[in-house]
């Protein structure tokens, strides 16, 4: 007499194919509790059920086999939280990767792509509170830029400020994906303290455009805001400049959002 649930009527039960549960044995992930040893027959316990059904979900997450097999090799609950989670950021971070190049694609493909407004601005010296790095990396900017936002938005309460803040940012961290990057906030009285310094930033001349939205397709309008400064203007080296005249910790709405981005030129000072 058998002992157990045949692979047909597992598979029926757990909604998993039969193929699915082969190679889920043959990967370890869940062995039938016995196996006949004359026909290879595979015998399953109903107690299987629910953990063919968590292996599947995992599967169906992309879970890679062997954190797979951590999962239900541990009895700990938090280390069983840990590694889902950890699994779950990665997931919540291709997403974003995602919806960005979906968001570009869109901008590109639309019939007035090449369109953009573009403003010829001359921009003093000025003193500002800044912190600046000598090197970060891409994709290391946002979180950099997070702690740096922090730290002069509590140094410098909105009665100080004078004008939104802006960055800095070097070609290289862009063409080479590691560069210098410098946050800065125009206050009344600037001041030095922890990472804070007193920045003077020279007088530049700049092709601006502003981007609206989120910043998941800003590089579009980077390349509009290039293109037309190659068709129109003489590009010079230096710095990036951006300007965040609206952003997450002025509004929740993405479509108030603002970043002013200025390319620099050499422009011929008026007659």
């Amino acid at each position: 007499m058998r002992s157990g649930l045949t692979i047909g009527e597992f598979a029926t039960l757990s909604h998993l194919s039969v193929r699915t549960l082969r190679r889920y044995h043959e990967a370890g992930l869940l062995e039938p509790a016995t196996v006949d040893p004359f026909t290879n027959y595979r015998y399953y316990e109903p107690g299987q059920i629910g953990t063919a059904q968590v292996i599947h979900r995992l599967r169906q997450l992309d879970m890679p086999l062997a954190e797979v097999k951590s999962i239900l090799a541990t009895d700990d609950p938090d280390r069983r939280t840990e590694l889902i989670a950890g699994h779950l950021q990665r997931l919540e971070a291709e997403l974003d990767r995602t919806r960005a190049a979906v968001a570009s694609l869109r901008q590109l493909l639309r019939p007035d792509a090449d369109e953009i407004e573009v403003e010829l601005r001359s921009i003093p010296v000025r003193s500002v509170a800044a912190i600046s790095a000598p090197a970060v990396r891409q994709e290391d900017a946002l979180t950099w830029f997070d702690a740096a936002m922090d730290e002069l938005d509590a140094a410098f309460p909105p009665a100080e400020r004078t004008a939104a803040p802006g960055g800095l940012y070097a070609n290289e961290l862009f063409t080479e994906g590691l560069g210098a990057m410098t946050l800065y906030r125009p206050v009344t009285q600037p001041r030095s303290g922890g990472r804070i310094e007193i920045l003077t930033l020279p007088a530049a001349d700049l092709a601006v455009a502003v981007h609206a939205g989120r910043h998941d397709d800003i590089d579009v309008t980077y390349g509009r805001l290039g293109a037309w400064v190659a068709a129109h203007a003489l590009s010079v080296d230096g710095p990036v400049h951006e300007t965040y005249l609206a952003g997450p910790r002025d509004t929740t709405d993405a479509g108030q959002w603002r970043t002013e981005i200025g390319w620099p030129v050499f422009r011929l000072a008026p007659a």
